[in-house]
Formats: C-alpha cells, sequence, structure tokens
C-alpha cells in the first residue's frame, strides 16, 4: 500500500492539518476499531455511533492518524466537513497517483464471482489487486483501494447499491479504464421501481469513465440489448447467444464442474470451470472478455479459470454426515434462486430444497416467491421454506405439483431444523439459499449440529 502524508492527503480531499502533524505518514484506513492495523488512518465516521468517540482507542491501537469532523484530543488528523467523503476522494487521487488500470464490475446477480474471475484471468499477467467480501459500497471500496500496493497495475472493484447515485459516486472514484455489467435483475426493485430502473442505477458505472473508457455487457440478458447511444465506445458483448464477440458454446454440465468452448474472434478454446451451473459460464465469458481486452492469451484464460475457486458460502458443495450439502448461503434474488434451484434438480438422489426469503423486492415479492416455489416444485422433492413469504413458497410448490406432504413453511428455524432433521436420509443432497438477511448458514449449522440432534427424534 502506498504511503501518504497528512498534508497530501488533506490537500486531495480539501481538509486541513496542522503543520506539526503536516509529515505524518499513513498506510491504508480503517473504520473499525476492532480491525484496525498499526499505521493506519482511522475514519471516524458518524453512523449508529459516533466514530469520534472511538479515536482515543484507535491511537491506542497504533492508528497513524485521524479523518474525522472535529478535534479530539491532540493527535494527527485531518479535519474535514464529511470524513466519508473525504475518504472517497483520498481514494481517488490514490488511484491517480499509482497509475493503476481499474476494472469495475456490477450486476444483479454474480458480481462478486465474476469480480474474483476476472481477478483470477488478470493475476496470470498483472500485478493485480481486488475488493474483499463486502468492500463494495461508498466506504468499503476507498479503504479497499487504499490497501492496494504501490506496484498495483490493475485493480478489479465491485460495485454494488440498492439506490439511485450510489453507483454514480463510486465510479467517480474510481476512475474506471473497463466497466462490466454482468446482468439485470430484479434485486432492489423495492427502491429502484423496475427493472429499467435497475439499469439506469447500474448504467452509473460509466459516470466516471473517459469516452476511450471500454464497456463490457452481457449480451444474453434482454435487458442489455438495444441499448441508446451510450458515452463510451466500443461495447463488448459476452454471452452464449450469437452476435457475442465473446462467446460460449458446447455447455456441458457434469456434478461438480462446467464445461465449454470459449470462441473469439476467429478463435477457440477449451475451458473447464471447478464450479456447478450453467449461470457461472456468464461471468466466466466476462472475465474472458475482460482478459482478452488485456492481452491475456486464450490458454492463460484457460487455465485461470480451471484453477478458480469460489467465494466462501456462495454454492459451496460438499459432504457431511452423509448428506451432499449445497451452501449457498451469501444472498438471494430470484435469477439466483432459479439458478441454485437448476443445479440442485441435476443432482441424482434424493433433493430437498431449504429456501429463505429474498429481501428488498418490493411490490414483486410475493409474486416472485410464488414463482420460486413452482421453480422449486421442478427441481426438488421436498421443500422446507422459511421466512415471512414461506407460505407464498409453499403454494408455489403445491402448484407446480409438488405433493402437499412433501412442502414446509416456517418462520421458526428451531421448528425447520428439527422437521429437517426428522426428514432427511443420508445420500439426500440439501440445498440452503437466503437472503442474507435471513442467516440460513444458521439453519445449515444447526441441522449438521449433533447438539440438536435428540431434539429431531
Amino acid at each position: 500500500m502506498g504511503v501518504i502524508t497528512l498534508k497530501q492527503a488533506a490537500a486531495w480531499c480539501g481538509g486541513s492539518v496542522e503543520e506539526k502533524y503536516a509529515d505524518v505518514t499513513f498506510l491504508g484506513a480503517g473504520n473499525d476499531t476492532r480491525a484496525l492495523e498499526p499505521g493506519q488512518l482511522f475514519v471516524a465516521l458518524q453512523g449508529a455511533r459516533d466514530g469520534h468517540d472511538f479515536i482515543p482507542a484507535a491511537m491506542e491501537k497504533g492508528a497513524a492518524a485521524v479523518l474525522c469532523s472535529r478535534r479530539v484530543g491532540d493527535y494527527p488528523a485531518i479535519v474535514v466537513d464529511n470524513p466519508r467523503i473525504a475518504l472517497g476522494k483520498i481514494a481517488r487521487e490514490e488511484v491517480r497517483r499509482i497509475g493503476m488500470k481499474v476494472v469495475a464490475v456490477t450486476g444483479s446477480v454474480g458480481k462478486s464471482t465474476t469480480k474474483e474471475m476476472i481477478a483470477r484471468v488478470l493475476e496470470s499477467t498483472y500485478v493485480t489487486c481486488r475488493t474483499p467480501a463486502n468492500h463494495n459500497n461508498d466506504i468499503g471500496m476507498p479503504m479497499a483501494i487504499l490497501a492496494m500496493g504501490e506496484d498495483t497495475q490493475v485493480a478489479v472493484l465491485e460495485m454494488g447499491m440498492n439506490h439511485f447515485r450510489e453507483i454514480a459516486y463510486l465510479s467517480r472514484i474510481a476512475l474506471p479504464d473497463m466497466a462490466v455489467i454482468v446482468n439485470i435483475g430484479t434485486s432492489h426493485m423495492e427502491y429502484l421501481g423496475s427493472q429499467e430502473g435497475i439499469r439506469k442505477a447500474k448504467m452509473e458505472i460509466l459516470e466516471g469513465m473517459e469516452p476511450q473508457g471500454k464497456l463490457f455487457l452481457n449480451g444474453d440478458d434482454v435487458m442489455l440489448k438495444n441499448l441508446p447511444q451510450l458515452p463510451v465506445q466500443p461495447i463488448t458483448y459476452f454471452g452464449t447467444e450469437e452476435g457475442c464477440r465473446v462467446r460460449g458454446t458446447d455447455i456441458r454440465l457434469e456434478p461438480g464442474k462446467t464445461c465449454f468452448t470459449l470462441e473469439w474472434d476467429g478463435e477457440k478454446c477449451p475451458v473447464e470451470l471447478g464450479l456447478e451451473g450453467r449461470h457461472y459460464v456468464n461471468d466466466a465469458l466476462a472475465a474472458a472478455a475482460v482478459g482478452l481486452a488485456m492481452g491475456v492469451s486464450g490458454e492463460k484464460i484457460a487455465q485461470s479459470l480451471r484453477t478458480f475457486r469460489n467465494l466462501a458460502g456462495r454454492q459451496e458443495t460438499f459432504e457431511a454426515q452423509g448428506f451432499t450439502i449445497i451452501r449457498d448461503c451469501y444472498n438471494a434474488g430470484p435469477e439466483s434462486m432459479a439458478a441454485a434451484l437448476a443445479v440442485l434438480g441435476a443432482r441424482k438422489g434424493r433433493r430437498i430444497a431449504v429456501l429463505g426469503d429474498m429481501l428488498e423486492l418490493g411490490v414483486c415479492t410475493q409474486a416472485e416467491h410464488y414463482r420460486i416455489g413452482r421453480i422449486a416444485a421442478e427441481n426438488a422433492d421436498l421443500l422446507f421454506a422459511f421466512g415471512p413469504n414461506a407460505d407464498r413458497v409453499a403454494s408455489g410448490a403445491l402448484t407446480g405439483g409438488m405433493p402437499q406432504g412433501n412442502i414446509g413453511s416456517y418462520t421458526d428455524r428451531d421448528a425447520l431444523t428439527a422437521e429437517l432433521k426428522r426428514a432427511a436420509r443420508p445420500g439426500d443432497v440439501l440445498l440452503f439459499k437466503g437472503s442474507r438477511g435471513m442467516r440460513m448458514e444458521q439453519i445449515l449449522d444447526a441441522f449438521l449440529s449433533k447438539d440438536t440432534e435428540d431434539a429431531a427424534k
């Protein structure tokens, strides 16, 4: 990570610093005293609690200095009107100072996986950094940038949002050279109103780009086709349909892996992913498209994707106590839920879907939960639905043809877990999936725990 003086950072963000502290330096930044590392800049944010109350603890922990809106004690500090805005300005100037290329990634489903795949492909040729898990907002992304080394050549930055203008803000910090939009789904419909609104919010990723920036769009997504004139050119489409410049063909799904042929500009290369599911093909094609644009060979791309492993909590498959477990507890929307159920449906043996509510769907909430119930009926033998909308999922499954005796809806975790333990048999395949707020990993942990075994008997 780069060494920055308080004087330099203050000039970048329009803050003030006492002359006696002007030459104090910091390495990286943090806003949580529990995770703060010595030498970092402590950012005193105003949230549920006032970060200024933790400044003495941060300095005791070894913070080099503080970014704050008021002085607390005689500590090295940059004083600004708004520490959050100032953090973004400092990160933007650090991007410029290091001179790294920036690849920005957003989308409704699969953006974290795509970000990781892109980074995996690019690190075969360049010194590459990426935003860690959950660092895709106005606080996490700038801090991730400030943690990147002086030798960083490419930064792959994930950008998340649930309201308008959030991605615009991130883009103006990151100044991307390339932008990838994975898809336009229905997540955050509650705040953005429609898929058109979601697309508009995702397109804000262009606001920090120069006209010569490169845009990569999913050519299989109807919401990303036939767009009006965009401020950047050229546009590279990736996908499985004809007309995509970077295309996946001959897709074959097997337990534990997905194979396809990568085609581009008249060339071909076989690709094998250690991930199970057709939906991963487009994520891999996005990574391939960026890699090819950056001069990475097809062979290196294929090798990188072959050795790629997904982030924890995202469709991990493992064996435990005689069961095959598909743990996909990180988050869920209608598109990712349908994709996970398709993976379950392709498995042999008795298939059990343990599904939590999907959040932030607004007026679409009831209809989407009902639709997912119908999809569950096509891909699972037993359904355990959990949350306030569990009855809607159950109703959809019943309409879809699943026997009523194979359907359960629950609002109590313990009751669901006890019934699941009674119903499951060794050899079954179980999918656990739901929105982050549903904490489906707690149900999985309780299901596998010996402590709750007696309650199920």
